[in-house]
Formats: structure tokens, C-alpha cells, sequence
């Protein structure tokens, strides 16, 4: 029988010593590599923390999956029984940049449900977490239900490949808008729709990018799905929205 409460304050425990790593790490020297290409960045502090994750995660529920970016985790096909899904540092780009702007996820899923969500904003030293059960939280203090704006009247995160070509007719979206905003992380874009700061967020975004904001969007009332309006395959790679009720609405119907 898995508590999961235990399992929350363990959790808890494990990104906190993450984050204490990361940000010790920025004080050294940081060896980076190329994966696909100078856009597509991985560090030694990306490979130690999901080490890091997948040993630790293993031993809080030892017959759990892990989904992990680098691959230090297993080969997942399904959701069947506990998995977590992992980003032990979203956007890497941000991390070797500017020292700014990233964040460490991490999601429980049970039968493809989510259970869990984290998201370490790092250098604002912010942990949002919860799920379903107990609602969602910044560090200890319960976040409410954001607005149910409009498109019209706020602004909206779009990721900058899908803007300038004008992928899915995101430039008319972001005309609709009062503006679009670019942040470089999913996990902050997450945090700033969670916040009421954005009315949504649009980027190609990968399971360990969506994984745990997904849990946390959703507990607190948010849309996330495909950006034709459709249900996201957890295991797959799409173009994603996350939004209000009303913006995804209206979101949804400019790009298609």
C-alpha cells in the first residue's frame, strides 16, 4: 500500500536537494554539450540530477517506471502501475545562458492518472506542488483557482519556433492577445498560467516537459490538451496548449 503522503514529503525532501546542487553548481565551471544541434543543450548538471532523481525515485516506490530526458531512466511504453516522468533541468538553454528561468519537474502518474505534480522554479526558490487530492501549493501556501480571462484581455505565452513560423496561426493568436511573452522554460510558462499572469501557454513540448504541469494546471482548473483540441498522449511528443476555459476556447478555434 503506497502512502502517499509519505511519498509527497519525500519528494518534497529529494527536489529541495536537487535544487541545493543545481545552484551549488553554478558557482563552477559548467561542461556543456550539443545533443541535435547549438540550440539543443545538455549539461553534466542535467545528467547528475536525473541521476540523482532515478536513484532516489527508485527507492521511495521501488516497481515504479521513470521517464526521464537523458535517458538514465527506463524505456516506458505505458502507464500501467506507478511512473514518474522527469526534467531534471527545463530549460537548459536559460540554465547556461543566463543563470535564469529553469526549473527541475517531476510527475507521479498511476494508471496514466496524475497524482503528483513538482515544478522548482530554482532561482526564485519557489516549489509548486500538489495534485487532485489536496489542491496545488507554493511552497506551503495553497494557490486559488486563476481567473477565467479572456485572450483578448491578457497576455499569452507562445514558443518563439512556433511564432515565427507562424505555426498553427500563433501570430493571429498573438494579435488577439494583448501581447505574447517567451520564457524558454515549459515549467515557468506553467507557473506563470498557474499565477494568472498568462492566459495560456503554446509550445512542442515532450512528456517531461508536460508531465507535472499538466497535474498541477489541471487541479487548479486549467486546460491542457493537444492544440486541435484533443486529448494529449502522455508517451508522445506534441504541440501543447495549456490555458484558461475561455482562452483555450478561443485559442483552439484561431489555429484550426
Amino acid at each position: 500500500m503506497i502512502d502517499l503522503n509519505e511519498v509527497d514529503e519525500q519528494v518534497q525532501k529529494l527536489i529541495i536537494c536537487v535544487k541545493n546542487d543545481t545552484i551549488e553548481s553554478l558557482k563552477q565551471p559548467i561542461k556543456v554539450d550539443e545533443k541535435t544541434g547549438r540550440k539543443d543543450l545538455v549539461t553534466t548538471v542535467d545528467k547528475h540530477n536525473e541521476q540523482m532523481l532515478v536513484d532516489a525515485l527508485r527507492k521511495i516506490i521501488p516497481d515504479s517506471q521513470i521517464l526521464g530526458e537523458e535517458g538514465f531512466g527506463d524505456e516506458v511504453k505505458d502507464l500501467n502501475g506507478w511512473t514518474w516522468i522527469i526534467d531534471p533541468i527545463d530549460g537548459t538553454m536559460n540554465f547556461v545562458m543566463q543563470k535564469n528561468n529553469f526549473a527541475i519537474m517531476i510527475a507521479l502518474y498511476h494508471d496514466g492518472e496524475g497524482v503528483l505534480g513538482y515544478i522548482f522554479d530554482v532561482m526564485n526558490n519557489d516549489l509548486y506542488h500538489g495534485g487532485p487530492a489536496g489542491g496545488v501549493f507554493r511552497n506551503q501556501q495553497k494557490l486559488k483557482l486563476p481567473e477565467n480571462i479572456s485572450l483578448k484581455n491578457s497576455l499569452i505565452g507562445i514558443s518563439g519556433p512556433l511564432l515565427i513560423e507562424n505555426k498553427y496561426n500563433l501570430q493571429n493568436v498573438a494579435r488577439v492577445s494583448r501581447g505574447p511573452r517567451m520564457y524558454g522554460s515549459a515549467g515557468i510558462e506553467f507557473i506563470a498560467a498557474m499565477n494568472g499572469e498568462l492566459c495560456g501557454y503554446v509550445s512542442y513540448l515532450r512528456p517531461w516537459d508536460f508531465g507535472a504541469g499538466k497535474i498541477l494546471a489541471e487541479t487548479l482548473g486549467l486546460v491542457v490538451k493537444s492544440i486541435d483540441g484533443t486529448q494529449l498522449n502522455m508517451l508522445s511528443s506534441s504541440v501543447v496548449l495549456v490555458a484558461t476555459q475561455r482562452a483555450s476556447q478561443e485559442v483552439i478555434e484561431l489555429a484550426n
